[in-house]
């Protein structure tokens, strides 16, 4: 495989920085399971004082967090309400089904979002050939949807239909803190619509590993035995969870960087002939754009890059996406686009590539 210069896969990529291996190499450990470990619970405690709520629960992963949100609030015959595109739903093995024999209802929406208007009607009557209808699921960022950050006054609406129709709310906020930061609302804002919010450290925060779920004491509860069911108790865990409470101590006011080298990329992927993207639809870190399939196809053309050095995965039989993220800077994006355009001219259909990439949609 040829060196990648430009990674631009995801924000999983990231390295944590010399601060942060300083913070990991000088963190407090203990038996984390025991809740004996210092920084795992100094970073809990703050996580739960950001989103007012009661209590948090370190994680191994976002996927992990989000299954346990999902365990917490349903018993198998249960069904909760999904974007279609969400995450959880489509991107985590069939973790519902498996894990807590719950059923997930995709409901079409708009960029990764739904509103009141979608949800209508989706509720299940309480009748015993029917699974009952327990939780609605969200996502924000959304990823499939485009990155798309949701409005607060939509999320208030969505969340209060869902309460007051007795169901409860979790959300999938593997990129939180890039919504937060480009609509400007804080982590409380948001958090007080759910009942629990899973929260990625790994993306664009740039840790090696780690998520959080926040809640009330009884669901944090209900989630540590999850938690050890799913086998992920942990023991000296304050080494990752220092790389943590950097991060939010370092890296989320500066994720308005990414944002800023995304729209960026775009601005020059719109003025690059065979493909297309609307500009106004990059918010945040994400950035997707189609390949005129006259030219080829998303797989060929990610291969294509990647012969250059540049990664960037297929989305879909025409869509690529671009993550932007902290190891990358503006000389990349506008580096990125004068590939893109070099391969585009020299053409690409010659290329091997699968266009069925981890967030594919036919």
């Amino acid at each position: 495989m040829p060196n990648v210069l430009i990674n631009l896969y995801s924000d999983t990529v990231t390295k944590p920085t010399p601060g942060m291996r300083e913070a990991i190499a000088r963190a407090e450990v203990g038996d984390d399971m025991s809740g004996e470990d210092p920084t795992v619970n100094r970073l809990e405690a703050l996580m739960a004082e950001k989103l007012g709520k009661e209590a948090a629960v370190f994680a191994c992963s976002g996927t992990q967090s989000n299954q346990m949100g999902v365990k917490v609030h349903c018993i198998p015959g249960d069904e909760l309400l999904i974007e279609s595109s969400g995450h959880i739903a489509c991107f985590e093995g069939g973790g519902p089904a498996v894990l807590s024999g719950t059923m997930c209802r995709q409901i079409p929406g708009t960029n990764g979002m739904l509103d009141i208007a979608d949800l209508n009607g989706k509720i299940k009557a309480d009748n015993q050939h029917l699974c009952i209808t327990r939780l609605l699921c969200l996502e924000n960022t959304t990823n499939v949807g485009g990155g798309r950050a949701w409005p607060l006054d939509q999320l208030e609406r969505v969340c209060g239909w869902a309460h007051e129709n007795g169901l409860k709310t979790h959300l999938d906020g593997a990129r939180f803190f890039n919504a937060c930061v480009a609509k400007g609302y804080s982590a409380a804002d948001v958090g007080k619509h759910f009942d629990t919010v899973s929260i990625c450290f790994s993306k664009g925060l740039g840790c090696p590993m780690g998520s959080i779920l926040v809640g009330s004491k009884d669901d944090i509860r209900k989630a540590r035995r999850a938690r050890k069911l799913f086998g992920g108790a942990l023991r000296q865990a304050g080494i990752v969870a220092a790389a943590a409470v950097y991060a939010m101590e370092h890296n989320v006011e500066r994720l308005s960087v990414d944002h800023d080298n995304a729209k960026l990329l775009a601005a020059e992927i719109a003025q690059i002939e065979g493909l297309s993207i609307n500009v106004a639809d990059v918010e945040t870190n994400l950035v997707f754009f189609e390949v005129d399939p006259k030219l080829g196809n998303a797989g060929q053309l990610s291969a294509a890059l990647l012969d250059r050095g540049v990664k960037i995965g297929p989305s879909g039989p025409q869509r690529l996406r671009a993550c932007t993220h902290l190891d990358v800077t503006r000389e990349d994006m506008l580096k990125t686009a004068d590939v893109l355009r070099q391969t585009i001219k020299a053409g690409f259909s010659q290329y091997k590539g699968s266009t069925t990439g981890p967030y594919a949609r036919a």
